[in-house]
C-alpha cells in the first residue's frame, strides 16, 4: 500500500505531462554514423574561439591524447633508396611508441636545395578489408577497373589508374615536395596489430570494456601514429616547418582533418571524399567514444580554420558537400577573415575515389597555399611506378625490430605510461585540476549551462497540499526538445536555500503514505525549498549497447551517466536563474550519488554544498558496456576519487565510501565516511550549510 500511495503522489506531480508535450527526444533511436550531421556556424569570432577550444579538447580526450602522451624516441630507420626521374623513394620505419612501428615511404625531390615544403599522406582503406587485401600503400588496381577508370575519364593514364596512391606521391615530389606516405595500422607493412576489418579478438582491436574505460582505441592509436609521422617529417633537416600539408582520402581524409583539429603545425589540409553532413566514417579506425557527440565532420574540419582547407566530394556520402557543409564552412572562414581559403568541389560523375581529377584539384590547392611556385593549372605527369614488393620497408638487412609488440603488449605500455603521467601531473595541483576538468567536461560532453540556456517546455499550475505549495515542470536545454520532469516544493517560510534533490526513484522519492518523507520535511521545516528531478531514464532500463564496438554508440550518444549529469546541470541552471534563490545545495541518494558527484564537478561555483551517497562505486567495477555507470574514460583519470575532487571548493559530504580511494588534497571542507549515513542525517548536514 505504501508504494501505491507514493506512486499516486508521482501521478499528482506529473499528471498531464504527456498530453502537454511529446516525449523526450533522447528516447528515440540512438544516433549513428549514418545519420544527418548539419552544422550551424557561430555568430561571432569570440563564440567560435570558445567553441573551438572545447571541441578540440573533446577530440583529444576521445582519442586518448589528453594530456598528450610522452613522445618517446622515434629511432627512425631510412634505407633502400630508389631513383626516379626528379625524385627518390626511401623506405622508413620508426617507433611511435616503444615496440610499435610506423611504416611507409619517403619521397624526396632531387635537384632541390634549402628548406622544402612537405606533405603528410595517410592512405585510407584502399585495397579492401578482407584477409590478404589490406594492401593500402601497396595498392594495385585490377585491369578491368583500370579500363573503367580510363573510359569514365577519372584517370587519363593506365599507370595512374593502376597505382593511384603512388601517383599522388610521385607528382607531389615532382612539384618539389617531400612526401611521407605511411601505413594505416594493419595495412601493408604495418602488421603488428590487425586492422579492424580483419578477424581479431576484442583485445587485439581495443574493443573491450577496459579499453573504453581507459580511452584506448584503434582510432586513437592511428591518430597518435599520424602525430608521430608529422614529428618524423619535421625531424628531417630539409623540411620547411612552415609549409606542411596533409592529404588523404576516405579513412585517410578522416586522419587529415583530425590531425588538423588537434595540431597547429600543418599549414594546409586537403581531406578528400570524407567531409560530409552524411556518413561520418564507418570503420572502427574512424570512430571512438566521445568523438562526435554534439558535433560532426563539418565542424571537426572547421577546427582547421583559419588555415587553408580544401575538400573534394564524389558520388558517395560527400556528394552534397557543395551545398551542405561547404557554405557553413565558408561563413566560418569569413568570420575569421579568410573566406577565400576554404573551398570544396564534388565530382558527381565518379564514385568514391582519389582519382586524377581530384588529385589535380589538390595539386593546385597546395601549389597556391604552400607557395610551390608552378604555373597553373597543374596537370599530373606520368611516372614510373615501383612494384609493391619493392616498396616494403622490411627485409633481411632491416627486419622488424625484436622489441615489436602486439596489441596486448602495446596496451600494457599505454596503461602504465598513462598512469605514470597522471601521477606526475598531480604534483602541479593547479594544472592537474585544469586537466581533470577538461577531461570530465569531455567525458560528459557538457558543462554548466549559461543563463538563458534552459527553458520550460511545460509548466503546471500551483498546487496546494496542506502547508505546501507544489508546481510541476518539464525542462529542456533550448532547442534540444528534451523533457526533464521536475517538481518544486516550498513551505510557508523560505529563506532562499534550495535543495536540488536527485534520487533513483526521481520525484516519487519525496513521498511516503501521502506525506513528505522525513528528510524532505526537514528541508521545508528548515525554511528551505526542494527542487526534485526525474533525470534521464530514472527507473527505466536502458537499451543494450552495440557490443561489437561500443564506439559506434558512445561516439555519437552520451552515455547513461552522462545524460543524467546533463539533466542535473539543466536543473541546477534553472534553479540558479530564479531571482529568489540565495544558495543551492545538491543532494544525491543511493544509486544517484555518483551522478550527483560528477555533476558537482562541472557545476563550478553554483553550489554551496554537495552531499552524496558514493554507493561504494568506482569504475573498475564495470565489466560490461551495458553497466548503468559505463562512462568512457572513467578509469583513465583516476576514477571516482579524482573526479569527485572536482566538486571543490564546495562543502562536500561523501558517505558510503567503503572501497573508494581517498579524495586527496580536497580544496574545501570535506567529510568522507566509509559507512552509509541515514538520509535524515545527510539532510541535517546539508541544512547546516
Amino acid at each position: 500500500m505504501k508504494q501505491r500511495i507514493g506512486l499516486a503522489c508521482l501521478v499528482l506531480l506529473t499528471s498531464g505531462l504527456a498530453a502537454q508535450e511529446p516525449a523526450d527526444s533522447r528516447l528515440g533511436k540512438p544516433k549513428t554514423y549514418n545519420d544527418y550531421f548539419p552544422w550551424t556556424p557561430p555568430e561571432s569570432k569570440a563564440s567560435w574561439d570558445t567553441r573551438k577550444q572545447v571541441v578540440r579538447e573533446q577530440v583529444l580526450v576521445a582519442n586518448g591524447l589528453w594530456p598528450m602522451p610522452e613522445k618517446t624516441a622515434l629511432n627512425p630507420v631510412i634505407h633502400g633508396k630508389i631513383e626516379r626521374d626528379g625524385y627518390t623513394i626511401e623506405k622508413v620505419f620508426f617507433a611511435s611508441l616503444p615496440g610499435h612501428y610506423v611504416t611507409g615511404n619517403l619521397y624526396r625531390p632531387t635537384g632541390k636545395t634549402g628548406k622544402l615544403p612537405a606533405i603528410l599522406s595517410p592512405h585510407g582503406h584502399w585495397g579492401g578489408r578482407g584477409k590478404g587485401m589490406n594492401n593500402g600503400r601497396f595498392f594495385e588496381e585490377t585491369e578491368a577497373k583500370i579500363d573503367l577508370e580510363i573510359k569514365g575519364g577519372g584517370e587519363k593514364t593506365r599507370v595512374g589508374a593502376k597505382y593511384p596512391l603512388q601517383a599522388r606521391c610521385a607528382m607531389l615530389a615532382q612539384l618539389g615536395c617531400i612526401v611521407f606516405h605511411y601505413d594505416m595500422v594493419g595495412y601493408a607493412d604495418s602488421q603488428q596489430i590487425p586492422h579492424p576489418g580483419a578477424k581479431a579478438n576484442p583485445g587485439e582491436n581495443f574493443l573491450d570494456v577496459e579499453a573504453e574505460l581507459r580511452l584506448q582505441s584503434f582510432m586513437g592509436l592511428q591518430t597518435w601514429n599520424t602525430v608521430r609521422s608529422l614529428d618524423f617529417l619535421l625531424s628531417l633537416p630539409d623540411v620547411d616547418a612552415k609549409r606542411i600539408g596533409v592529404t588523404g582520402a576516405s579513412g585517410g581524409g578522416t586522419q587529415t582533418f583530425i590531425l588538423g583539429a588537434i595540431d597547429d603545425r600543418p599549414a594546409a589540409a586537403f581531406p578528400a571524399v570524407m567531409v560530409s553532413t552524411a556518413m561520418q566514417g564507418g570503420c572502427i579506425c574512424e570512430n571512438c567514444s566521445l568523438l562526435r557527440v554534439d558535433t560532426g565532420n563539418i565542424e571537426l574540419a572547421g577546427l582547421f580554420a583559419p588555415r587553408p582547407l580544401g575538400m573534394s566530394g564524389a558520388n558517395d556520402w560527400t556528394k552534397a558537400i557543395e551545398t551542405k557543409g561547404y557554405p557553413e564552412l565558408k561563413k566560418l572562414y569569413a568570420l575569421v577573415g579568410k573566406e577565400e581559403d576554404v573551398f570544396a568541389k564534388a565530382y558527381l560523375q565518379y564514385g568514391h575515389n582519389y582519382n586524377e581529377a581530384s588529385r589535380e584539384l589538390m595539386y593546385n590547392f597546395f601549389n597556391k597555399h604552400l607557395k610551390l611556385g608552378h604555373p597553373e593549372p597543374i596537370v599530373e605527369k606520368t611516372f614510373v611506378p615501383v612494384l609493391p614488393k619493392e616498396l616494403s620497408v622490411f627485409d633481411e638487412a632491416h627486419p622488424l625490430p625484436k622489441d615489436g609488440v602486439d596489441a596486448a603488449g602495446l596496451r600494457t605500455f599505454m596503461t602504465i605510461q598513462s598512469e605514470n603521467q597522471f601521477l606526475k601531473s598531480s604534483l602541479d595541483k593547479v594544472q592537474h585540476e585544469k586537466m581533470l576538468r577538461v577531461a570530465l567536461r569531455s567525458m560528459i560532453v557538457d558543462e554548466m549551462p549559461k543563463d538563458g540556456d534552459v527553458e520550460e517546455v511545460w509548466k503546471g499550475e500551483r498546487e496546494v497540499k496542506g502547508d505546501l505549495v507544489m508546481r510541476r515542470f518539464l525542462l529542456s536545454r533550448k532547442g534540444l526538445k528534451e523533457a526533464v520532469p521536475a517538481a518544486g516544493v516550498i513551505g510557508k517560510e523560505f529563506d532562499g536555500r534550495i535543495v536540488v534533490w536527485i534520487h533513483p526513484k526521481g520525484i516519487d522519492s519525496l513521498w511516503s503514505d501521502g506525506k513528505l518523507v522525513p528528510e524532505a520535511r526537514r528541508i521545508i521545516d528548515g525554511k528551505g525549498a526542494i527542487f526534485a528531478a526525474q533525470v534521464f531514464r530514472t527507473g527505466v532500463e536502458a537499451p543494450p549497447i552495440d557490443a561489437k564496438f561500443p564506439g559506434y554508440f558512445f561516439g555519437y550518444n552520451r552515455s547513461l551517466p552522462a545524460q543524467r549529469v546533463h539533466d542535473i546541470l539543466t536543473v541546477l541552471a534553472y534553479v540558479r536563474a530564479n531571482p529568489k534563490t540565495a544558495s543551492i545545495h545538491l543532494v544525491g541518494f543511493e544509486d544517484a550519488g555518483p551522478w550527483t558527484l560528477l555533476a558537482g564537478g562541472l557545476a563550478g561555483d553554483v553550489l554551496k554544498s554537495v552531499a552524496a551517497d558514493a554507493n561504494g562505486f568506482d569504475f573498475d567495477q564495470i565489466k560490461s558496456v551495458d553497466h548503468p555507470m559505463m562512462l568512457p574514460g572513467g578509469l583513465k583519470y583516476g576514477g571516482m576519487p579524482s573526479l569527485i575532487g572536482l566538486c571543490a571548493p564546495t562543502d562536500l559530504l561523501v558517505h558510503n565510501a567503503a572501497g573508494l580511494g581517498e579524495i586527496a588534497n580536497y580544496r574545501g571542507k570535506i567529510v568522507r565516511e566509509e559507512k552509509k549515513r541515514p538520509a535524515d542525517d545527510v539532510v541535517r548536514w546539508l541544512m547546516e550549510k
